[in-house]
């Protein structure tokens, strides 16, 4: 274990503490978050672990809500993502 893992707090990459899901429907980092030294490699590697493709699905959602995508558009990036998603499930690179 590295130094600088010692050093991160217990919320390090957890998803819903360092970028939870509001009422509202989007997602935003608590004030906490903003001004922690660990903000940016945090918030990268909560978004790069599993929980965070449904972030990526959330945010192709609100695009074709918002008419910024087409259909096949969001068919075809969700089912990426569905892909990458099996794929790292399933340990492979």
């Amino acid at each position: 274990m590295s130094r600088d893992s010692k050093s991160r707090p217990r919320c390090y990459g957890d998803l819903e503490k360092v970028f939870p899901l509001r009422e509202d429907g989007f997602r935003v980092s608590p004030v906490e978050c903003l001004q922690c030294v660990h903000k940016t490699k945090c918030l990268k590697r909560a978004i790069g672990e599993a929980s965070g493709f449904s972030v990526r699905e959330e945010m192709i959602d609100r695009a074709y809500r918002g008419g910024v995508i087409g259909f096949f558009q969001r068919w075809s990036q969700k089912k990426n993502i569905h892909r990458m998603r099996h794929k790292k499930a399933s340990g492979k690179s």
